[in-house]
């Protein structure tokens, strides 16, 4: 191989255009030297073929390809690189391709050697590779252009810009796989970027020099600073619906405090750390309008049950009246499809604790079939007032029924005596039949962390009047949105499903409904959309429901209900309105708004 003239006394050494002093060593490349002078001594760290062909020499040096032109006929400096291209733009190229390869292959020194400040260079290389723990770099040169107005090289006065015969402008791309940290373990991501930098003839000779610039290992370096990957801890806790949205999003009180109590689920529902790259000072602070994202940090997501449909259309139901609630069940499943308040912050779809009314009817006249005392065609009279104890119970609006009356026609028309009347043969009956078909006064876990909870309670020992008045929903029952909409959801399936708004939680059960029992409700509460209650709320053929108007000591007006189902859609319903008024008056409308959306 020939070399090239250069400082005799320095084996290895490297020019810098306009007599700077020579750099560090390379490592394992070839160098610019004295004609005269024996050939340096190479440490050895991969095969090293010579191949001659005119005038050209390329060396092979650990897997990096150096093209080298011998001097050109004429030169009077030999320091830079030795490209043999036949355009500027593809001696540029040469060099930068160089320069990416001994880069990539984790030669600094050579890298460093192709600038005209290698001590700074291979200062600034190591940084990049130990600030990012870098795993793997490619480079890939995407385009050249002659710089205009032409920059004064490092080392190089004005005067000495303007002899130099090429300045290049080089684009290239890079690949940088990095990492958090030097481990085994450590999250890595692939950072990929573009860069530029200025390669230029050196003046009065042959050879090609890369000016070195902080920006050449990345566009937004300046002087006094370097890159570090570092991790990002996970986001925030997203409780979502169905579909991925944030509960939030719904604007709705009572549901951004089921979001908040939720949110306790973080520390067994881990989101994952992101990775960034971002550019620091000196003394290790980062710079602002940094970081670059590499790998994005993930929530932990917390995906309820709620659907996007059945929760806006609740919504929508409930924004006409103050203090009404209303919760939305899937029969099939036990899913809360929606839970919609407009009580600010008072939850009422489940934390209401009042008098159920008249939807209770759906418990006790379970009970009374199950007990083999009524079928819905049975005879039962309504009377206008029944007395138990001394207390005197009268239907709502003086209304009354005459003997002969069937049961059915009774529920339709929600009279109360017609339930009030059995009270002796319900001893124990209503609490056992609630807890044994309908899965109610027993704690349930909706996945709420900490917050197990009765939804409904029926005492267990009621007796007399108190019995005779839960009968038709009132006196120490309690009941929320929640427990009354499972009720219609349990008619509407046969089988009691623990509503859940997580899935795959331990839940309570309960003996499927009597399939006769069953097909007696179903066509009595259809009769309350067809001849009850409900009649002219417009409902159409495929509503099965009970209205409930539930009297409250103190209060204005009583507590409106309705409960319902669809099964074609398989959804069921309960919608309350605090001190709203009859249940056909206030909740009937708004089960109606419920679902002419959610269908249409």
């Amino acid at each position: 191989m020939t070399y090239m003239p250069g400082d005799a006394g320095q084996e290895g050494s490297y020019y810098r255009p306009g007599g700077a002093q020579p750099g560090p060593e390379y490592d394992d490349f070839p160098l610019p030297m004295s004609p005269d002078s024996p050939p340096p001594k190479r440490r050895r760290t991969g095969c090293i073929a010579l191949i001659s062909i005119g005038v050209v020499a390329v060396t092979v040096i650990a897997g990096v390809a150096i093209v080298e032109a011998l001097p050109r006929e004429g030169s009077t400096n030999t320091a830079g690189f030795h490209p043999t291209a036949k355009s500027p733009s593809g001696d540029a190229e040469q060099i930068v391709t160089a320069f990416l390869r001994a880069w990539s292959s984790d030669n600094l020194g050579a890298a460093a050697g192709l600038t005209d400040d290698p001590t700074l260079a291979q200062e600034a290389l190591t940084a990049y590779h130990q600030g990012l723990n870098l795993r793997k770099l490619t480079g890939t040169v995407t385009g050249t252009a002659v710089a205009s107005p032409p920059a004064v090289p490092a080392g190089m006065s004005a005067a000495g810009a303007q002899a130099s015969t090429t300045l290049e402008t080089v684009t290239f791309t890079l690949n940088a796989t990095v990492a958090d940290s030097a481990g085994p373990a450590a999250l890595s991501g692939t950072w990929s970027y573009r860069s530029a930098l200025t390669a230029y003839q050196v003046p009065d000779g042959s050879g090609w020099l890369i000016q070195w610039l902080p920006s050449v290992v990345a566009p937004s370096l300046a002087d006094g600073q370097q890159l570090a990957a570092v991790a990002v801890p996970p986001a925030d806790t997203s409780v979502t619906d169905s579909a991925g949205n944030p509960l939030s999003s719904y604007n709705d009180p009572g549901l951004a405090t089921v979001a908040n109590l939720l949110t306790r689920m973080a520390p067994t529902r881990q989101g994952s750390p992101g990775l960034s790259v971002q550019v620091e000072d000196g003394s290790g602070g980062g710079v602002s309008g940094n970081p670059t994202t590499i790998i994005a940090p993930k929530a932990a997501r917390i995906a309820t049950t709620i659907s996007p449909a059945a929760e806006q259309a609740a919504r929508n139901a409930v924004s006409g009246t103050d203090d009404s609630a209303i919760v939305v069940i899937q029969p099939s499943t036990g899913h809360i499809l929606a839970i919609a308040n407009n009580a600010q912050f008072n939850d009422y779809a489940l934390t209401a604790s009042v008098p159920p009314g008249s939807t209770m009817k759906i418990i006790t006249a379970t009970a009374l079939m199950n007990s083999g005392l009524v079928t819905e065609s049975s005879p039962v009279a309504c009377p206008p007032a029944y007395t138990v104890q001394g207390v005197v119970y009268h239907n709502d609006n003086g209304e009354s029924e005459p003997a002969g009356t069937p049961f059915s026609y009774d529920f339709a028309q929600s009279c109360n005596n017609a339930f009030a009347q059995w009270w002796p043969q319900l001893s124990g009956q209503l609490a056992s039949t609630a807890q044994t078909y309908y899965g109610l006064n027993q704690p349930w876990n909706i996945g709420i962390p900490g917050e197990s909870a009765s939804y409904f309670s029926a005492p267990a020992g009621a007796s007399g009047s108190e019995l005779a008045q839960e009968a038709f929903g009132e006196g120490l029952l309690t009941a929320s949105p929640l427990a009354m909409a499972s009720v219609a959801a349990t008619v509407d399936s046969g089988q009691f499903r623990q509503p859940v708004l997580l899935p795959g939680l331990t839940t309570v059960s309960a003996q499927p409904l009597p399939p006769d029992t069953d097909a007696q409700l179903r066509d009595m509460m259809r009769d309350v959309v067809t001849e009850g209650t409900a009649e002219t709320l417009g409902f159409g053929t495929d509503i099965y429901a009970k209205t409930g108007t539930a009297d409250v000591e103190g209060q204005g007006e009583p507590d409106s209900w309705m409960v319902a189902f669809d099964p074609d859609e398989d959804v069921a319903i309960a919608a309350l309105a605090v001190n709203g008024g009859g249940g056909a008056q206030v909740a009937g409308p708004e089960v109606k708004t419920f679902f002419d959306e959610y269908r249409a």
